[in-house]
C-alpha cells in the first residue's frame, strides 16, 4: 500500500498542478495510482480524477470520523500500485489551533510520508530557516521529500538546491520552472473544472511531460513504498448496508454547467438502488423518463446563455416540478431551478420553478464548512427506508461555495434546515421546500452518518407510490 501526501507551505504553489501531472506520468508508466483530495472540493478531484483514470475521493475531518477516513481510505487504495493524497491549503493550516483538521493531521493519521511544494519565487537561502521550522515545528511528522517549484532558471536552482543541502537532511526530486503554460485556468472557486473544457486531457499531458521530465519518479515512488503502517478497515467505521427497495431511475445533470458530483455518493445511490441517467440541461430537449432529478454545483452563470436558449427543456423541468415529480438540488441546480440569473447588467431566464432572482457577485457570497440542523419541515424519510421524516434537530454537516445569492428570499417559503453555521439562503435558513423539491446551497456527503443517498431514494420511492 505505497502512498504519500502532497502538501505545500501555503495555498498556491502548485501542488495542485503537480498533483494532476504525477496522476498522469505515474498511470502513462503503467502504475495503478488512486488520487485523493483533503477537505470538501469538487475541481480538483475532478482534474485528478481525469488524470489518473480512477474517481478521486475526498477525505474532510468536518464530515468523516477518523475511523470513517482509514476506512475509506484503505478501501479505496486497494488494488492500487500508489495511494496519492492531495492536501489543502498549507501543511500546518487550521481552523483549530492544536492543528487536529491539519494536513500535517491527516498525513500522520495514515501514515504518509510527506512531499513539500515549495514556491520559489523570490527566494534563496531564505528556503533553509522555513524548511528547518517545519521540521521542527511537528517532529512526529515525516516530511520526506522536496519539489522546487516556480523556479527562476537554472542559478536560481542552484542557490536552492545549494542552501537545502547544506542545512537539511531532505531530498530534493526535482524543480519545475516558473511556467505560465502549466497553468489551468482558474475562476472564482478555484481552477476551472475539467468537464467545462475540451482541453482538459492535452491539458493534463503537457504537465505531465514536464512533471516527468523534472522529478525524479523512482525515488518518489521508493519514498511512498515506505509508508509508515499498513492500513485497515477500522471495526465499526464501514457503511451501513443499503436500504432496500425497488429500483429508480433518478435523471442527473450532468455537462458544462453542472459537474459537482462526489463520485462516493454516485456509488451510494446506485447501491441503495438507484440507476442514475445522466443528461444535460444545455442540449437535451427534455429530462429522461425518471422517478427523480439531482441537479448538482457547476457553474450555471457561465453557461447561461445556452441554459436560457434551451426552453424546451427548462419548460420540462418546470413541468416536473410542478406535476410533484421529487428533485434534489445542490447550489448550482438551486440557481438553475430559479427564475433568472443577473450577473452585472446581464440577466437570463431559467427553469422558474422557484419564484425568485439569483444575483452574482463578486466576493464569496457562502465559502466553507456550514453546520445544518433539519427543521420539522425537513421532507425525505429516516435512514429507515419505511420511516417518517427525520425528526427536528438532527444536525448535518456540509459545505458550500457559491458567489451568488438569492434576491430577496420570500418571507412564506418553508426551509429544512436552520443554519447553525454558515450562510445558506439567508443566514438563518437553507433548503427551500416546495412539493417533492428541496433545493439548497449547502451540499451534502453521505457520510458521517448523513445517509442523505438513502433517504432520497425512500423519499422518491414514497412520492412515486402516492402519483
Amino acid at each position: 500500500m505505497a502512498h504519500l501526501y502532497i502538501s505545500a507551505a501555503h495555498k498556491s504553489s502548485g501542488k495542485t498542478t503537480l498533483s494532476i501531472g504525477l496522476c498522469r506520468a505515474l498511470r502513462s508508466r503503467g502504475l495503478i495510482v488512486q488520487p485523493f483530495k483533503k477537505g470538501p472540493d469538487y475541481i480538483d478531484p475532478l482534474w485528478l480524477g481525469q488524470a489518473a483514470g480512477r474517481p478521486c475521493l475526498n477525505l474532510d475531518f468536518h464530515t468523516m470520523g477518523r475511523g470513517e477516513i482509514a476506512s475509506a481510505f484503505a478501501r479505496e487504495i486497494q488494488g492500487a500500485d500508489l495511494g496519492l493524497i492531495e492536501g489543502n491549503v498549507g501543511l500546518f493550516d487550521s481552523t483549530d489551533i492544536e492543528g487536529e483538521n491539519s494536513n500535517a493531521a491527516l498525513a500522520k493519521h495514515l501514515g504518509a510520508p510527506v512531499i513539500l511544494v515549495l514556491d520559489c519565487q523570490g527566494m534563496a537561502r531564505g528556503i533553509a530557516p522555513l524548511l528547518l521550522g517545519y521540521q521542527a515545528f511537528d517532529p512526529d511528522l515525516r516530511i520526506a521529500g522536496l519539489v522546487l517549484n516556480k523556479v527562476g532558471g537554472e542559478r536560481h536552482a542552484a542557490n536552492l538546491i545549494r542552501a537545502v543541502e547544506h542545512y537539511t537532511d531532505l531530498p530534493i526530486l526535482g524543480t519545475l520552472l516558473r511556467d505560465e503554460g502549466m497553468a489551468i485556468a482558474e475562476r472564482h472557486l478555484g481552477l476551472m473544472p475539467s468537464n467545462e473544457s475540451e482541453e482538459a486531457d492535452a491539458w493534463i499531458e503537457a504537465i505531465a511531460r514536464q512533471v516527468a521530465a523534472a522529478l525524479d519518479l523512482d525515488r518518489l515512488m521508493a519514498l511512498a513504498e515506505l509508508a509508515e503502517r499498513p492500513l485497515a478497515p477500522v471495526p465499526g467505521s464501514v457503511r451501513p448496508p443499503a436500504a432496500t427497495g425497488p429500483l429508480v431511475r433518478i435523471g442527473i445533470a450532468r455537462d458544462a454547467a453542472f459537474g459537482f458530483y462526489y463520485p462516493d455518493d454516485l456509488r451510494a445511490l446506485a447501491e441503495a438502488g438507484a440507476e442514475l441517467v445522466p443528461f444535460s440541461p444545455i442540449s437535451d430537449p427534455a429530462p429522461p423518463a425518471v422517478d427523480g432529478l439531482f441537479l448538482g454545483g457547476g457553474f450555471p452563470e457561465y453557461r447561461m446563455d445556452e441554459l436560457e436558449r434551451n426552453r424546451p427543456m427548462r419548460e420540462a423541468m418546470a413541468a416536473f416540478v410542478a406535476r410533484g415529480g421529487p428533485v434534489y438540488a445542490e447550489c448550482g441546480g438551486l440557481m438553475y431551478l430559479c427564475r433568472t440569473i443577473r450577473w452585472g447588467d446581464r440577466r437570463r431566464t431559467m427553469v422558474g420553478a422557484i419564484d425568485a432572482e439569483i444575483a452574482m457577485h463578486p466576493r464569496p457570497q457562502g465559502r466553507g464548512y456550514v453546520v445544518l440542523r433539519e427543521t420539522p419541515s425537513f421532507p425525505w424519510p429516516t435512514d429507515d427506508a419505511d420511516g417518517d421524516p427525520g425528526s427536528p434537530g438532527r444536525e448535518i454537516h456540509a459545505h458550500e461555495f457559491h458567489h451568488s445569492a438569492i434576491v430577496a428570499p420570500r418571507a412564506d417559503w418553508t426551509y429544512a434546515y436552520e443554519v447553525r453555521r454558515g450562510v445558506g439562503i439567508d443566514a438563518r435558513h437553507d433548503g427551500i421546500v416546495q412539493g417533492n423539491l428541496l433545493a439548497c446551497y449547502a451540499h451534502l456527503r453521505d457520510v458521517g452518518g448523513n445517509g442523505w443517498t438513502r433517504r432520497f431514494l425512500a423519499h422518491v420511492r414514497r412520492s412515486r407510490v402516492g402519483r
